[in-house]
């Protein structure tokens, strides 16, 4: 699970397009670390701002401005992550980490953004599947940040001590915490092509209403969770149980007629995107395991679906 960063050919020349083409990886960086494309962006915005802000001489004694960028945009994201904490509290309902399209389904961005561009989309891998992203939310930010630039960016202890303020023997601590929270969470994860069938299954079991048909695709222990973010209507709190879920998905059905329903990639998985009049109103993403769907999340919350919005079926 690494996404290593673009070779250095050691040369020290901080050109401005030397520079911009450290942008997808400060990008993907960030969304790893913040679960928020918005967020991600801004991190990223930042970290050239402050690049920028340098006279030609400080750019100039700069080895690598990429390691620059990256420790910089650490740091930036580190600081995100505290005050995210407490916005999160405050947060209408569940919050659930932005979902991406998949390569070819991006629409654009914010106005005056650029998440249309190829340079700003992410590399889609198991480090932003949603489970993955979701067990993130769990940790503590210096946890988060040593184990996303150790392990998934290959960057070293001391170079993550200097980001996080912390000795790297602490630091290897920290992501070894981390990493035995993911192997806690995750189990045996099915085929793609057979969790594209389950989605698909339930998608049909779901547009005919059929709750004996969807309560056999679901684990017993199942959790549906929907983000709306106090801005559209969402039941606030986790639905657990297949038939509770099951239940669920057929009564929302019912709250929102006129839906289609399209199978999408979610995070670099199989999941649904349901649209009214062509405009995606909720993204769905699914965690599957010993052929069953063991998780569900629907995220609503019109912020945080830019990338989706004008997709067309």
């Amino acid at each position: 699970m690494t996404t290593r960063p673009e070779p250095d050919d050691g040369s020290t020349d901080p050109g401005p397009a030397a520079v911009m083409s450290e942008r997808r990886q400060l990008i993907n960086l960030a969304y790893r670390l913040l679960g928020s494309l918005a967020e991600a962006e801004d991190a990223v915005q930042e970290t050239y701002a402050r690049w920028y802000a340098m006279s030609r001489e400080q750019q100039d004694a700069i080895a690598s401005p990429g390691a620059w960028l990256a420790k910089v945009a650490g740091r930036i994201c580190l600081d995100v992550l505290g005050s995210a904490r407490a916005r999160r509290e405050r947060y209408v309902g569940e919050w659930i980490p932005e979902p991406l399209p998949g390569r070819g389904e991006w629409t654009g961005g914010r106005p005056g953004g650029s998440t249309g561009d190829p340079a700003d989309r992410v590399t889609l891998d198991e480090s932003v599947s949603m489970a993955f992203l979701v067990v993130l939310e769990s940790m503590t930010p210096a946890e988060r940040v040593a184990f996303i630039l150790h392990d998934v960016f290959c960057h070293s202890f001391a170079e993550v001590a200097e980001i996080v303020g912390r000795t790297p023997a602490a630091c290897r601590k920290l992501a070894s915490s981390a990493r035995a929270r993911v192997r806690a969470s995750q189990a045996q994860a099915a085929p793609v092509a057979r969790q594209a069938a389950l989605v698909r299954d339930f998608k049909l079991a779901w547009e005919a209403k059929d709750i004996g048909a969807l309560v056999a695709l679901l684990d017993p222990d199942v959790t549906a969770i929907a983000d709306g973010g106090g801005v559209v209507s969402t039941v606030p709190r986790p639905v657990q149980g297949a038939a509770q879920v099951a239940r669920y998905a057929v009564e929302v059905a019912s709250w929102l007629p006129g839906l289609t329903l399209l199978e999408r990639t979610v995070n670099g998985l199989p999941g649904l995107v349901a649209q009214r009049d062509g405009v995606t109103v909720t993204v769905l993403a699914f965690d599957i395991a010993g052929g069953r769907i063991r998780q569900i999340w629907g995220i609503r919350n019109p912020d945080k679906l830019r990338a989706w919005t004008a997709e067309r079926s």
